[in-house]
């Protein structure tokens, strides 16, 4: 599968919860995106917040299903702290930035701390509602 995109939480949450953005999220999914496991996580405590713990597991397995879920290797995990050292982003946030950037695709996002962020090598997609 080619990587054409990343996806933090923010646009799985919206798919999940079939909010504005949740086409635009499904399209970049079967184009081939990919998430870190990291953002999975983030994911899996949101949902499971709204929807108990088994459904909110079942929902995340899905999504892990069919997109490239990432497994966070050393020099990710630095990546990231770089990022977090540099950028006002949560931690999960700074792994899908340096995920985006190890790939080199763009990082498909309504999260406002991301879409702040300015790094040479990030290339970012506001995902958030167009509508207005």
């Amino acid at each position: 599968m080619a990587l054409r995109s990343v996806l933090d939480a923010w646009p799985l949450v919206a798919l999940l919860r079939r909010e504005p953005a949740a086409e635009r999220v499904r399209q970049a999914i079967e184009a081939g995106a990919v998430a870190s496991w990291l953002n999975l996580g983030e994911v899996l405590y949101i949902e499971e917040r709204r929807l108990g713990h088994e459904r909110a597991e079942r929902a995340v397995e899905a999504l892990a299903r069919n997109l490239h879920a990432d497994v966070p290797d050393r020099a990710l995990v630095l990546a990231a702290a770089a990022v977090k050292a540099t950028e006002r982003v949560s931690y999960a946030d700074a792994f899908a930035i340096a995920t985006a950037e190890r790939f080199g695709a763009p990082l498909l996002t309504g999260d406002p701390e991301i879409l702040a962020t300015s790094r040479p090598l990030l290339r970012l997609t506001d995902l958030r509602d167009r509508t207005a």
